[in-house]
């Protein structure tokens, strides 16, 4: 859909002489052009997450030349990120992600405003932020923030152009209510807590995101120049194993809660609420990495249910568990003990908490425990030699 550049007439101002060498390459595209050029300068972008995603649109739109970017994050670089999120080194371990990310932008164009946001985005804060920038860009990986994303995109009448990477899949699409659906359109209700697990406990191939991400920035920079065709109303998908992209179309709601006919939405709520992260359960009983050690060894050992896929047992494992990947547990419920305790794990603990809590549904009556922070807290309490991934 092609739609008139989102940057007003009365912003732009003339290049300066250095910039007509930076951007040549632009200035030769009919595209783009002198006008165009002014128009990207003149932009401000908000970049939530700088992560996998956040990493290569913040880099090539600092590149092509937006004037200012916003970059929103709350946590700190680890040495996990550096296989994917490419605007963080090695010596940026443990520093705050924005900080690192402005200085990568910087480096690569003193021209260009960052603004740092080192904040999580909630329901009390995001119209305040958001409401100053053209274009809004989505590099989270939860569900709670694009909900509120897109929420907050719709009351404020801003395009938020969204994307989502995990292990060799990819999804891009530019939500934009004005023109055409919004993101609760394409999903009204988010999958159930624990259902779909994140890049840390399922993996990403490394340059997954640089893809999907570079697909982002390019929308960014249609919606700025316009009279382009962008992603509203179709959802790209990608899949990298097999090198191949699928279009599918998205039709507007007339339903939707919030970009309908009749809206019911009419303000930002909950979004933890709404993603079911608030729901009341009973605790899942929890046991550590050293207390487990010790009832191993003693005279009534639990048995172990290690719920990792099996390509990971090559990794690290747990001498004595038996290996029950999470989507097999439902035909192999008789295997889990309901005379004994019985300790779940995984990587981190997360997909060990879900298979607790499905067997529970499920009327499961035996002991059943989860190993706290899964088998990295055991390699880094009980046995080091085995590896952290």
């Amino acid at each position: 859909m092609a739609t008139p550049s989102i940057i007003p007439d009365s912003r732009l101002t003339p290049l300066e002489d250095d910039e007509y060498a930076r951007y040549s390459r632009h200035l030769l595209l009919p595209e783009v052009g002198l006008e165009g050029q002014q128009r990207i300068r003149a932009a401000k972008v908000l970049i939530v997450g700088t992560g996998g995603l956040g990493a290569p649109i913040a880099l090539y739109l600092a590149a092509a030349g937006v004037g200012t970017l916003g970059v929103l994050d709350f946590d700190e670089v680890e040495a996990s990120n550096l296989q994917r999120q490419i605007i963080h080194t090695t010596k940026d371990i443990d520093r705050p992600k924005v900080a690192s990310a402005r200085d990568s932008i910087r480096a690569l164009n003193p021209d260009v405003e960052v603004v740092v946001h080192n904040t999580t985005l909630t329901s009390a804060n995001a119209l305040q932020i958001l409401k100053d920038y053209d274009v809004i860009i989505d590099g989270t990986d939860n569900y709670p923030t694009r909900y509120l994303v897109n929420d907050a995109c719709v009351l404020l009448g801003k395009p938020n152009i969204y994307g989502s990477i995990f292990q060799f899949d990819g999804q891009a699409s530019v939500f934009w209510a004005a023109e055409g659906p919004c993101y609760r359109c394409l999903y009204p209700e988010p999958p159930p807590p624990g259902l779909v697990p994140s890049c840390s406990e399922g993996g990403v191939l490394g340059v997954l995101p640089g893809i999907v991400g570079t697909i982002q920035a390019t929308e960014a920079l249609k919606i700025i120049l316009g009279d382009a065709k962008t992603l509203v109303g179709r959802l790209l998908t990608f899949d990298a194993w097999r090198m191949r992209f699928r279009e599918l179309k998205i039709e507007k709601d007339p339903a939707c809660p919030i970009c309908g006919e009749h809206p019911t939405i009419t303000e930002l709520i909950d979004y933890e609420q709404f993603c079911g992260l608030k729901v009341q359960e009973k605790p899942v009983e929890t046991i550590t990495a050293t207390e487990l050690k010790a009832r191993l060894d003693g005279p009534n050992p639990p048995q172990l249910i290690d719920v990792r896929e099996p390509h990971e047992l090559y990794i690290a494992r747990i001498g004595g568990a038996i290996n029950v990947p999470l989507g097999t547990l439902s035909s192999r419920v008789d295997e889990i003990a309901e005379n004994r305790d019985v300790v779940f794990f995984c990587k981190v603990g997360t997909k060990s908490t879900y298979a607790i809590r499905s067997l529970q549904r499920a009327g499961h009556t035996g002991h059943l425990i989860n190993l706290e922070d899964g088998i990295s807290g055991w390699a880094r309490d009980v046995d080091p030699d085995l590896p952290i991934y």
